[in-house]
């Protein structure tokens, strides 16, 4: 008999839940399942490493709707924890790269999430 899969634990970083709640209720399902995918260890065929980020671990969600783009990036860089560290609509048609202040924010919600967890970690 298979071992069930032992879910990663998700840590919303800032207003990262808020933020994903305020989505269209197709892009939430496709997000919330690219993430569950993400607790078991799997890799989204929507995810894809955000760039910039090096070997960081961080990945980026795209999910299209109507005319919009809708991005959520997360790590998976700390043990058994899931952080989201950002969801947010792409407002730019600029090609597909993130916006600098999207970045910024990005950086230092990762540089929060090192600290959560390692206080959680003892």
């Amino acid at each position: 008999m298979e071992e069930p899969h032992r879910l990663k634990r998700v840590v919303w970083i800032g207003s990262s839940r808020r933020d994903l709640k305020s989505f269209p209720g197709d892009v939430k399902r496709a997000i919330g399942f690219a993430l569950y995918q993400a607790q078991i260890g799997c890799k989204a065929p929507s995810a894809k490493p955000l760039s910039g980020f090096g070997s960081a671990g961080v990945l980026e969600i795209v999910a299209d709707y109507n005319t919009d783009t809708y991005r959520v990036v997360y790590t998976v860089r700390f043990g058994d924890f899931i952080y989201v560290l950002h969801a947010f609509q792409k407002k730019s048609k600029r090609g597909g790269t993130t916006p600098k202040p999207d970045v910024a924010l990005i950086r230092t919600r990762l540089n929060n999430a090192q600290e959560d967890y390692k206080y959680r970690a003892g």
